[in-house]
């Protein structure tokens, strides 16, 4: 990924030492611009400088960023630096959450996955968030629908590596049904129907570069956040009972989405070379959602019932900061504005 543009002290620090070897003290101005970040921040959730800097630390253990030097990956320094940001990031999620009220979930013991796949069903039909999807499939102009795409072009381009750190971090029936949902997310060993593939094709086919990272620079902190999230839940072996719960969570509110931003585009005038994404995962996602709810959550929970909770915290947080993010795009969006820290449309 190319190296973005700074958007404070903390981001600045950053890229300045990743091009440099690690060395003694190096990460020293990097780390006190993190502490006074995180004691003088309103919230980090819409925080950009820290989001983007939690990004960057990140993607070293993805596809890395250009003209970074490698040894950062495994930095202890670093990654002491990458843990005090966590942290306040972690604390920001579970405060952001209402979870299902423990003392309700008593008639599941034992906890059995039939049982969690229904609270989880549950928690997600009451979602209240706002839809993007009908905006998108009723309203929006062409110049949103391409906002709209650069905002899930952050994840959508590296589609289901997140989820993917989870899969040595279980076993039995919630390994094998992660892998069967990763395996339909991979193209199933064919490279053109990788869900990224098809997203970078509808990237193209609507006139936007594919390059993966490259409109980093325009999505706001909330973006980046919801992208922190699975990172955070899939790079830590403690939460994986989060990042199952998110894929879950994911997973069930997927198909009805897609169905309705497949007809938004091609309500725009497009075919199915820029709906194929879309249209895919209406079918897929209705298929993944029963086995992400009861052979993937449902499964974890049943081998190891103190993961529980961590389960619903990983679905509530995905819902949470999704209703944020489209709650700051449509606002912008019904005063008439971008969505986007900057201007960005149609490649030339």
């Amino acid at each position: 990924m190319k190296s973005p543009e700074v958007r404070g002290s903390v981001s600045e620090a950053l890229l300045q030492l990743l091009p440099t070897a690690p060395r003694g003290d190096s990460t020293e101005v990097l780390r006190s611009a993190v502490r006074q970040a995180l004691e003088s921040t309103p919230g980090i959730l819409s925080d950009d400088d820290l989001q983007l800097t939690l990004f960057c630390l990140y993607e070293l253990h993805y596809s890395g960023i250009d003209s970074a030097d490698p040894e950062w990956e495994w930095d202890p320094a670093l990654i002491g630096i990458c843990r005090d940001v966590e942290r306040d990031f972690e604390t920001a999620l579970r405060a952001a959450v209402e979870l299902p009220a423990l003392e309700s979930l008593e008639p599941l013991e034992p906890r059995d996955s039939d049982g969690v796949a229904s609270v989880l069903f549950d928690l997600t039909a009451a979602d209240t968030g706002p839809s993007v999807s009908r905006f998108l499939a009723k309203r929006a102009t062409l110049e949103q629908a391409h906002e709209w795409l650069i905002h899930k072009s952050i994840y959508q381009l590296k589609e289901a590596d997140p989820h993917t750190w989870a899969i040595p971090r279980l076993r039995g029936r919630a390994k094998a049904a992660m892998v069967e949902i990763q395996a339909d997310e991979y193209g199933g060993g064919r490279p053109d129907r990788m869900h990224s593939a098809l997203f970078a094709r509808t990237m193209r086919g609507v006139g936007l570069e594919d390059e993966y990272g490259y409109y980093l620079d325009a999505v706001p902190a909330l973006t980046l956040a919801n992208n922190n999230m699975m990172s955070l839940f899939g790079l830590n072996r403690r939460l994986r009972g989060a990042i199952v719960g998110h894929l879950a969570a994911y997973e069930m509110t997927s198909s009805q989405p897609n169905r309705l931003y497949g007809n938004g585009f091609r309500r725009l005038g497009f075919d199915e070379d820029v709906t194929w994404y879309f249209d895919e995962h209406v079918e897929a996602d209705a298929v993944h959602e029963q086995i992400a709810g009861r052979d993937l959550a449902g499964g974890l929970v049943e081998a190891e019932p103190e993961l529980l909770e961590d389960v619903y915290f990983g679905a509530a947080a995905a819902l949470a900061v999704d209703g944020m993010l489209g709650t700051q795009i449509l606002g912008a969006w019904e005063k008439g504005e971008s969505s986007l820290r900057m201007q960005q449309t149609a490649a030339a």
